[in-house]
This record gives structure tokens, sequence and C-alpha cells, in this order.
């Protein structure tokens, strides 16, 4: 039987409609979905609600647990933080390593799998070459490990980009906009791109896409 991997990016967030919203916020790295992204999360999930997916992955940030737990309401199934899948740590972006909401807070909101463990360490400051390295080795690892099951990782701009060059290396064109999702499925020993960047679920699609 072949394996799928689907690989989403979150949806959109709060400071990308409202950047007032990172002058005086406590996280301001580590911001919310939108009221609009909150809806495409929703469609994201109605998009794989038929889909056979048995674990979900999702990076720390709240805005890519704020998604995956939309599909993993529909599901029925735990989140399982990943650090892999973190945003790109990039000092340009960030002053220091950005402060997210803690795993107990969040597990009080989402359907947290606390007892799930970090595969691969995300560290700050890091180059856009390590970033993409990084979440392609998570992708690799996750897939391997839990080789005979359909999984859902969830990421932001730069680590999905990363996720699918680590599967389909010869890959070098993606288009990651906001909430799109991509499908790789595994042909023992090869992987194939069967959906690149798929946004046919979303009833508002980013024009101007953001690698944040």
């Amino acid at each position: 039987m072949s394996q799928i991997v689907w690989i989403a990016r979150h949806a959109n967030r709060l400071d990308f409609v409202n950047p007032d919203w990172f002058l005086t916020a406590e996280r301001r790295y580590d911001p919310p979905l939108s009221d609009d992204g909150i809806m495409q999360a929703k469609q994201l999930a109605k998009r794989l609600q038929g889909e056979k997916i048995t674990q979900i992955f999702a990076s720390p940030f709240l805005r890519t647990v704020q998604t995956a737990n939309e599909v993993a309401t529909v599901h029925g199934l735990p989140i399982k933080l990943e650090s892999g899948l973190s945003e790109w740590l990039n000092p340009a972006w960030m002053t220091a390593a950005p402060e997210r909401h803690p795993m107990e807070e969040l597990a009080k909101l989402f359907p947290i799998d606390t007892t799930y463990t970090n595969r691969v360490p995300a560290n700050y400051p890091e180059t856009a070459e390590q970033a993409l390295f990084r979440s392609g080795q998570t992708a690799i690892r996750l897939a391997d490990e839990f080789v005979h099951e359909n999984i859902l990782l969830v990421g932001h701009g730069a680590s999905v980009h990363g996720a699918i060059m680590g599967l389909v290396p010869e890959i070098v064109k993606v288009k990651v906009s906001l909430c799109s999702l991509f499908k790789v499925v595994r042909h023992h020993p090869n992987w194939l791109l069967e959906l690149n960047g798929d946004t046919s679920h979303l009833s508002e699609i980013e024009e101007a896409i953001r690698f944040n």
C-alpha cells in the first residue's frame, strides 16, 4: 500500500489583517488566526474530511495549531506538536527566539498529545537553508516513523516548502499560499507530488504570497 503525506500551510493570521496587533501583543511572533483564517481552516478541514488521515503534526506556533485543530476535530484525532515544522527562525524577522504559547496552555484549548516529544529541534537563529533542511528532515523522519499511516503536517511557508523538498527533492517550484494543500504519495521507494499548492477548497485565495 502507498503512503500519503498531506502538507498544509496555516491559514491567514491576525497580524496580516491587522498589522497594529504586533505593536502591543504579548507574544508578537506567535499571532492567532484572523477571523477569515479560521474560516479557511474550516474549509481545509472539510476538504480533508473524507481522507484517511491517522496522525496530525503541527508546528508549535498558535496559528498552525489552530489550523490543525479544525482538521483534528473532524477526524477525532489529537495534535502532535513538532518543532521541526516551526516557522523559519529568521533573525531578520525576529529580534530573539520567538516566545510561543506554552504547551500546557495550548492543551487546555486544543486536543494536544502531551506525550509526544519533538523529533527534530528548531534553533534560533537559522538561515533559510537551515530552515529548509530542518523541515525536510522532519518530513522524512515522520513519514518513515509512521510509514504505514497517512499523516498531515501543518507548517509555515518555509517549513512547508522544506518538507516537500525533503520528500521530493527534484521538485523546484512550489506555491505555498495561505492554507494551501499538498499531497505527496510514497510509491516505494519514490515519492510523487500529486497535489501542489491546491487552494480549490478556499472561498478566498491569497494573491500576494508572504513566506512568514
